[in-house]
């Protein structure tokens, strides 16, 4: 592509209000962030548990970077894999009941790992049409779709998923993908139904659970844990380290024989230089501290039942606005993912840059990001977040409609 090109495109993204762009942060502590010198309750971010600035946390990685220096120096299979790795990836296996797990440095390159390799050319790849990005994109680049075209089913819809089953039976094997909690819609799919009809169809149920891990689920462990199911039960689940856990790099969990085989053939992993072990020791802290301290939960679960209240008694149209929650999660546990729902790309950039002059950080979520006419504010709560900062974002949004 010219440069003229990229102009061109550059400047009907800015016309049609899409355009994106970095702002520096000075300082990001818990519910607040810093710009420019002016601090903002932060609404946009993704440190569910407020673990992220944690004191244990923060002297966990410190200490670790004593003992093990900045980087690994290597990929795993070489120089990369320390003591701190195999710590950390002992823990997840015994705080999530799977066999092995294998470390990665996203979570994008954990599900691109996760498709490319476990789905072969004579296989039908199955996903939920909100899935995210990165798992459209190694669908829809798979050796597979020479023969087997991706399929994506209506969101959560398990009608649509069976009809999908039962035209692609001529497929070698079929894998159904899905997230546990949807990053930009908040909700989550009935997973014991859904692995029963995977079941039903011997068809392998795959699971990216990056926003259920920590938050949902008995010692947080996740969305299928929440539900009832197992994570052995599942072929194989992506979950990461940068949300609630509030760090950053990625996991995937299957019983040995699967992880054996990604060892061997997931060159995301084989050729990437290996997490920072003094970061491993840092999630290692982080995880130990989601198993134990129920309160972090129980404190987002209070800020999420609050938000909800005073959301609907201000009459802001909230996306899922009616459910109390999807039915197949325990009543006591909601997303801490909640949409206001604007339509226009244009309205909600609008809205974003006005509360940003009242002193809240609650970014626009627009197209391609989210499907056409349904741009939006996403936002996170915290169990950092006071109950006098939901207050004040719900009075300010009410402003506004």
């Amino acid at each position: 592509m010219q440069l003229a090109a990229m102009q061109q495109a550059l400047a009907e993204r800015e016309a049609k209000a899409l355009r994106r762009s970095t702002r520096a942060l000075g300082a990001v502590s818990g519910r607040l962030l810093h710009v420019n010198g002016r601090q903002y309750l932060n609404f946009s971010g993704n440190d569910y548990l407020g673990l992220a600035s944690e004191p244990k946390v923060q002297q966990a990685l410190c200490d670790a970077v004593s003992q093990y220096g900045v980087g690994s120096t290597g990929s795993p299979l070489v120089t990369g894999f320390h003591a701190a790795h195999q710590a950390l990836s002992t823990e997840l296996c015994d705080w999530l009941g799977v066999e092995r797990v294998l470390l990665f440095s996203s979570g994008f390159a954990a599900n691109q790992s996760m498709l490319e390799c476990l789905a072969s050319a004579d296989d039908q790849l199955l996903l939920d049409k909100l899935c995210h990005a990165s798992l459209i994109s190694a669908a829809q680049q798979h050796p597979s779709q020479a023969k087997q075209p991706l399929r994506r089913f209506a969101h959560n819809k398990l009608a649509s998923l069976e009809k999908l089953l039962q035209k692609t039976v001529s497929a070698r094997h079929q894998l159904v993908v899905t997230e546990g909690v949807f990053s930009m819609d908040g909700d989550s799919p009935d997973l014991p139904a859904m692995l029963k009809l995977c079941q039903q169809h011997q068809a392998a149920l795959l699971l990216d659970d990056a926003h259920g891990i920590g938050v949902l689920g008995p010692e947080g462990r996740g969305t299928a844990a929440a539900q009832g199911v197992a994570n052995s039960e599942l072929f194989c689940t992506m979950a990461n380290f940068g949300k609630a856990l509030g760090a950053s790099g990625a996991f995937l969990a299957a019983n040995s024989t699967v992880i054996e085989y990604l060892e061997q053939f997931a060159k995301h992993y084989i050729y990437s230089t290996a997490l920072p072990p003094a970061l491993c020791a840092a999630v290692h802290c982080a995880i130990r501290l989601v198993r134990t301290e129920q309160w972090r939960r129980d404190l987002l679960q209070d800020n999420i039942r609050l938000f909800r209240q005073l959301a609907a008694e201000a009459g802001l149209p909230l996306l899922h606005a009616e459910e109390a929650t999807t039915s197949w999660l325990d009543r006591s546990q909601h997303s801490a993912i909640q949409l206001l729902l604007l339509g226009e790309a244009s309205r909600a950039l609008a809205l974003s840059q006005a509360l940003q002059q009242q002193g809240i950080w609650l970014t626009a979520i627009r197209p391609p990001t989210v499907p056409p006419n349904s741009a939006r504010l996403r936002i996170t709560l915290s169990a950092s977040h006071q109950p006098d900062d939901i207050r004040f974002l719900i009075n300010t949004l009410r402003q506004y409609f």
